[in-house]
């Protein structure tokens, strides 16, 4: 197996001159992203950070941990290489977090080091004395002009204090890389992933056939033998789609850009940017991303000849916005991939709507038990899995990582919590997560299969479909609804009638004209069971 610092070193050696980092008015080499990180992973070692001993369970962490609590920017990406080569093991922060929800994480990454933006120093100055321990602080400036907090190093200063010579350390692919799950599904929880896992799985480090590279010679030789992949990573990096974008372009060899604008959504500029920086590769998270965009595309002021793959995650495209993104960007593949923090990509598709996904390496849909591997056509309605490289378990939790990592017929599995089933040929239908199953009179309903039908009846902005109390049901099926213009409850229901069996079509339609999408695109499930209850 190959690691993260190690192969970027690589790369680096081979290209040092060419891009590897553009943002805004910065555009750095490869040698010069190998100075700043290998400057910062000085910075964490002669503060006697680094890899402590060998564990023996698969919660445990042998490691110091860095918790990076950052909008997206160069910072973000030289923490994560840094880190690794220190050998500390990095970890994500919701930068939306309020007090209590960052004391949790904290007490639970336990970070002995962390570095932010300036304009989160207030949030972390209140949190920092509810630690077991002062961790060594790194404040990046920013915009807000904060003053450093007590006891914090400038990140620049303390850069340009360091040396740039390697350390006497030397990575290993065992070396941990720990991501947060958002707490869509209970409260957050630190994924172990063995940065050689990462780097063959989610990053796509492989031959083109998806066999290993022998080793970081050949992986090097097919990065710089490709035609440039320029990477524009507009969701937050804090979350693991953003983060294993921009680690798997710079993996493949190719160029990170970030727009210009990260504490929200600026479709104007992110197309700007995407335009000037002759972007190839484009990750979104459905429609709170592909809306906007598409409504800007469709002003006709932007064009970008040289994007080829536009890369879906997290969030489904409703038909109607895709086909008008299709409409604008006909020599653009759109790819939607599924998957979790605790299982990488799984499937994957290219056709619009509710079509089944193809399974990719190592996916697999297990019983309902969870004792068994179901077969192709099996009519159960099983859950997604995945073996090969997957994570080794939650941090500082057993019973969760025996509960979602198993064991079947000697196949480890990673078990996330989606529902699924295997068709005859191959494909499989996946029908969203176990946490959103809504049990109605004994039939299971499936929210995210409502959602998608909900979303192509012509006049739905948005829907999000959840379960309520009832005395006939134990649960009804009900929907929250943005319109793009009015519409009566039955016209709604005809819509729905249309595609779904009558259990699954919603009993009740509530109205909002707030968005139901978080900022980073998902599903704001919080905010639709509050309407309901309001209703």
């Amino acid at each position: 197996m190959l690691d993260l610092a190690t192969l970027h070193e690589a790369i680096a050696a081979a290209k040092p001159d060419s891009e590897c980092l553009v943002w805004r008015d910065r555009r750095l080499t490869w040698r010069q992203v190998t100075d700043r990180t290998r400057r910062l992973a000085r910075v964490l070692h002669e503060h006697g950070l680094g890899r402590r001993d060998a564990t023996t369970e698969p919660w445990e962490s042998p490691h110091d941990h860095l918790a990076l609590y950052l909008h997206n920017g160069p910072e973000y990406l030289e923490g994560l290489l840094g880190a690794h080569k220190a050998r500390v093991a990095p970890f994500n922060v919701n930068y939306r977090y309020v007090d209590d929800e960052l004391a949790h994480l904290f007490a639970d990454g336990r970070p002995a080091a962390i570095v932010y933006h300036a304009r989160f120093a207030g949030t972390l100055a209140r949190v920092l004395d509810r630690l077991g321990r002062r961790p060594l602080l790194l404040q990046v400036a920013d915009e807000s002009g904060a003053d450093l907090l007590p006891g914090a190093l400038d990140y620049e200063q303390a850069l340009d204090a360091a040396s740039p010579d390697p350390l006497d350390v030397r990575p290993d692919p065992g070396d941990l890389h720990i991501l947060y799950t958002g707490g869509t599904t209970g409260m957050p929880k630190g994924v172990l992933w063995r940065i050689g896992d990462l780097l063959s799985g989610p990053l796509g480090v492989r031959r083109r056939d998806g066999g290993p590279f022998t080793g970081v010679e050949e992986a090097v030789r097919s990065a710089v033998g490709r035609p440039e992949t320029r990477v524009l990573v507009a969701p937050p990096m804090m979350h693991g789609g953003g983060t294993w974008t921009a680690l798997g372009g710079w993996c493949g060899g190719g160029v990170v850009i970030i727009p210009d604008r990260v504490d929200r959504l600026d479709p104007a500029g992110l197309l700007a940017v995407a335009a000037r920086e002759r972007v190839t590769r484009l990750p979104l998270v459905g429609d709170a991303f592909c809306r906007p965009l598409v409504e800007e595309l469709e002003r006709g002021a932007h064009d970008l000849p040289a994007l080829r793959t536009i890369v879906n995650s997290a969030a489904a495209i409703s038909p109607g916005v895709r086909e008008r993104l299709t409409a604008r960007l006909p020599h653009v593949r759109i790819l939607d991939v599924l998957g979790s923090s605790e299982s990488g990509f799984q499937v994957a598709r290219q056709a619009a709507g509710s079509a089944p996904f193809m399974p990719m390496p190592g996916a697999a849909v297990v019983s309902d038990d969870r004792t068994r591997l179901l077969a192709p056509g099996d009519d159960e309605v099983g859950w997604l899995a995945k073996s090969g490289t997957i994570p080794l378990g939650y941090l500082g939790d057993p019973d969760k990582t025996r509960e979602t990592f198993v064991t079947i017929g000697g196949r480890r599995l990673v078990v996330a919590g989606d529902r699924a089933r295997l068709l005859a040929d191959g494909r499989v239908e996946v029908y969203g997560r176990e946490a959103t199953t809504i049990n109605t009179g004994g039939e299971k309903v499936y929210a995210e299969e409502v959602e998608v039908v909900l979303r192509g009846v012509p006049g739905v902005a948005e829907a999000l479909v959840v379960g309520r109390p009832s005395e006939r049901w134990g649960q009804e099926v009900v929907a929250v609804v943005r319109l793009e213009r009015e519409m009566t409850d039955e016209a709604l229901r005809e819509g729905c009638a249309a595609r779904l069996a009558g259990y699954k079509v919603p009993k009740a339609f509530f109205r909002t004209e707030e968005s139901l999408r978080l900022p980073n695109g998902k599903a704001d499930y919080k905010t639709a069971r509050a309407v309901v209850a309001g209703g």
